[in-house]
């Protein structure tokens, strides 16, 4: 292997130096579970070499199919042990969705969690190039399905003594986003970028070897798979985890593991806060809390430092394309700069450019570009996207914003109309795509609109036919056959006509105002 094995910087060498200095301490909890770093580490061995086993080669995309758990993240580290490539797949998606990002990607394996057996059934049968489906859950004692492989029988009795020739830029992992187009796209990211994003979070956020931190927001996604996972595996931190986001679990387990770590989006902040268990547990030992996704509300904010005072919060902004923080709002900016995105992470220099990739002056709305050693490599198979994206040598983040004398910033608008609810990336064009193919549709426009529980609601603003009338019902029932639930509007508004600039463009910004208040 010569010289370069002497400059490695993998995934899972994050993972082999914590059980070096720290072999006996927690590493994982969940459920029942728990392994020391030690123990994770000699399982992960095993597992990759189960998956070398399996003719897995480096480079090879292996996919998991999962709620969170302990396997979950074995596989994790396993697939980057081997020089795999990980593929995680949201679970909320429809047989569609989830069968076209393991066809794209080439999975030649696919990890399923039990709650998932249908969904990875269903999509595998579009996937011929999947070797094998993995039964997760077996690894606890339960049976195997007909047509899956005992998650058992991938752990083999002897551990991977390889080192795959892992240069920085190999790709650690494909994450596919939700876009702006009804097909998704593939952001390809290095170890080199996944740590470089890890270093960024450990020093802006204070992610630190003392936290006891809860996972509960789903791992497939690479805000708590890379911004609170990763980086504490790196630094040698208690990681508890849960796929059980109710809020009677969530507080439950704050209060008796001694959390001192957590992070969830705006909308499961707030359902803790109503909840009646949260004034009765205790919530003492709660030092850190993140939210992120979507900004929050400036009065959901101010009640939760006045009910935990002795919180500290961080705002956490990015894509996935930059692995994927970007910026951070820090405790002391939190009711300074309310609904601010905050500055660029130590390891991101971010400008606001106009159409012509010229920086706007001060309180302007410019696009948000970045440069930083956390960004993609490309999007998978998509050289022409890619190159758009990374067009006049910056990193096109989509996204518009204004920046204040202080230099902080704050998003405005998504500038191709993603809409995040609940923590969850919904494109307006898909939505509108999968409406338009409702008889009677003549126009659509889909927008996120202000909404108490989920921060933004997918709402659709539709134009009849001539002639014809639109049913609510019938509409949101063709919606839910052909979009993730996440992805069904809230509401359907019915109009004569939508509002255009003189170009013709539908002017969905006046939409957001005009009905900027259906959801109060």
């Amino acid at each position: 292997m010569g010289r370069e094995a002497l400059f490695r910087q993998s995934i899972f060498d994050t993972l082999r130096r914590s059980a070096a200095r720290h072999p006996s301490k927690l590493a994982i909890k969940h459920l029942n579970h728990q392994w020391t770093y030690a123990e994770l580490y000699d399982l992960c061995l095993c597992i990759a070499n189960g998956l070398r086993e399996r003719g897995i080669q480096t480079g090879d995309r292996v996919a998991i199919l999962s709620r969170n758990s302990g396997t979950f993240i074995a596989t994790r580290y396993a697939i980057a042990a081997a020089g795999a490539i990980l593929v995680p797949v949201n679970f909320m998606l429809n047989t569609e969705g989830a069968a076209y990002i393991l066809k794209h990607s080439g999975a030649k394996l696919l990890f399923v969690g039990s709650e998932e057996k249908k969904l990875a059934e269903c999509a595998a049968q579009s996937c011929p190039q999947l070797d094998e489906l993995i039964w997760m859950e077996n690894f606890y004692g339960d049976d195997t399905p007909s047509g899956f492989s005992s998650f058992k029988s991938i752990i083999s009795e002897h551990r991977f003594t390889g080192e795959p020739d892992l240069s920085l830029r190999v790709p650690a992992q494909i994450i596919y986003t939700s876009g702006t187009e009804s097909a998704p796209k593939g952001a390809v990211l290095s170890h080199e970028a996944v740590i470089w994003q890890y270093g960024s979070c450990q020093i802006e956020a204070e992610i630190q070897e003392s936290d006891k931190a809860l996972h509960a927001l789903p791992l497939y996604h690479c805000a708590q798979l890379d911004c609170f996972l990763g980086p504490s595996i790196q630094v040698g931190g208690t990681n508890i985890v849960t796929s059980d986001t109710s809020p009677e679990n969530l507080l439950t387990l704050l209060s008796s593991e001694e959390i001192s770590s957590f992070f969830a989006p705006p909308t499961v902040w707030i359902a803790l806060l109503n909840h009646p268990l949260f004034d009765q547990v205790d919530l003492s030992k709660l030092a850190k809390g993140y939210y992120g996704a979507s900004i929050m509300p400036v009065e959901i904010m101010k009640e939760l430092l006045r009910r935990l005072p002795h919180i500290r919060l961080w705002n956490l902004y990015g894509q996935t394309e930059i692995a994927p923080v970007a910026t951070i709002l820090k405790p002391e900016d939190q009711l300074r700069k309310p609904g601010a995105a905050g500055k660029p992470v130590i390891h991101v220099e971010t400008r606001l450019v106009d159409d012509d990739g010229n920086d706007v002056a001060m309180g302007e709305v410019g696009e948000v570009v970045h440069r930083s050693p956390q960004l993609m490599t490309e999007y998978f198979n998509d050289p022409e996207k890619t190159e758009a994206a990374f067009s006049g040598g910056w990193f096109h983040s989509g996204d518009l914003a204004t920046k204040d004398s202080e230099g902080y910033i704050t998003i405005v608008d998504r500038k191709k109309d993603m809409i995040k609810t609940g923590g969850e990336n919904v494109s307006g064009r898909e939505v509108e795509e999968a409406i338009y193919q409702y008889s009677g549709i003549e126009e659509v426009a889909v927008i996120g609109l202000p909404h108490p529980k989920w921060i933004e609601a997918v709402t659709a603003v539709v134009v009849a036919k001539k002639g014809r009338t639109i049913s609510e019902a019938a509409l949101l029932e063709h919606c839910r056959a052909v979009l993730a639930t996440f992805k069904v509007p809230q509401k359907i508004i019915v109009v004569d006509t939508l509002p255009r600039n003189p170009s013709g463009k539908i002017l969905k910004r006046d939409l957001r105002q005009t009905y900027s208040d259906s959801f109060s």
